[in-house]
């Protein structure tokens, strides 16, 4: 539904009412009338949505720019015109030049070119009021960003909280593994070691070389082949056996956890 167009002239003289009135009866305009700034104002505040005030310069008790001002404060998006038979220059220019006033149009007018600064006024009211829409949007946009980025931020320090938890976690169990009196080893489905606590790599490594990443076969002496296999396919073994010249109970049992799917080996020294 296309919005209804306003425009309220103030004049103490009504004929100058009646003339601006049968100047835009051609227009799709709706014409507002008030016979001092008083009454321009009580027609505003019964009609906020109105566009363009058109207001003469010389008027008893209230000047046109006294009045104009005070529509600047109050309606400030509304386009504001006086009209002047008078030499009243520099008050005009000095409203014109703090923005209460949009545009001076000198009496008599011409009626084309108040009918082309009337269009104008509509042009800036109607740009004005998509300024204020995209600046809304755009305040609104950056307000939903903000928010964004503060709860990113908290996201970010929560993770990382848990983050830190977790590494610390994994810190404590890797030193509860290391301290343990027996050699512990993971070995994955496709018998490659994947993890070695540090008596691990004393028992198994040869030559100090690194086990992540060694296969089965590379690491384990052949006796313990079949144990791993048993293991893998669920049967949790016991077995004694030399390794490096001294006698070690083996256990094997079957990990699986999630995605993960393995065998565990945990070798404990024999007392003699």
């Amino acid at each position: 539904m296309k919005n209804t167009t306003r425009i309220l002239c103030v004049d103490d003289e009504k004929n100058v009412l009646k003339a601006l009135q049968r100047l835009f009866m051609d227009e799709d305009y709706d014409i507002l009338t008030a016979e001092s700034g008083q009454d321009g104002l009580e027609a505003l505040g019964q009609n906020p949505d109105i566009q363009v005030v058109i207001s003469d310069y010389r008027m008893p008790g209230m000047t046109g720019v006294d009045f104009l001002h005070e529509v600047s404060k109050q309606w400030p998006n509304t386009v504001r015109i006086i009209l002047s038979g008078f030499a009243d220059t520099a008050a005009i220019v000095s409203a014109i030049n703090e923005g209460q006033v949009y545009r001076f149009v000198a009496k008599p007018w011409n009626d084309d070119d108040l009918k082309h600064t009337i269009r104008l006024a509509l042009d800036h009211y109607e740009l004005q009021r998509k300024n204020s829409l995209l600046l809304k949007e755009l305040q609104k946009s950056n307000q939903e960003l903000k928010s964004v980025n503060e709860n990113l931020e908290q996201l970010v320090r929560e993770r990382t909280a848990n983050l830190t938890v977790h590494n610390q976690a994994l810190q404590i169990a890797q030193n509860i593994l290391d301290a343990m009196p027996a050699a512990v080893m993971g070995i994955d489905s496709s018998d490659m070691v994947v993890y070695a606590n540090r008596i691990g790599h004393k028992l198994f490594s040869q030559n100090g070389e690194m086990l992540m990443g060694a296969s089965l076969c590379e690491v384990l002496p052949e006796k313990l082949h079949p144990l791993v296999g048993k293991a893998a396919k669920g049967t949790v073994v016991s077995e004694v056996t030399s390794i490096g010249g001294r006698l070690v109970r083996v256990l094997g049992s079957k990990l699986k956890a999630g995605d993960q799917e393995g065998v565990i080996l945990i070798a404990i020294p024999e007392r003699n």
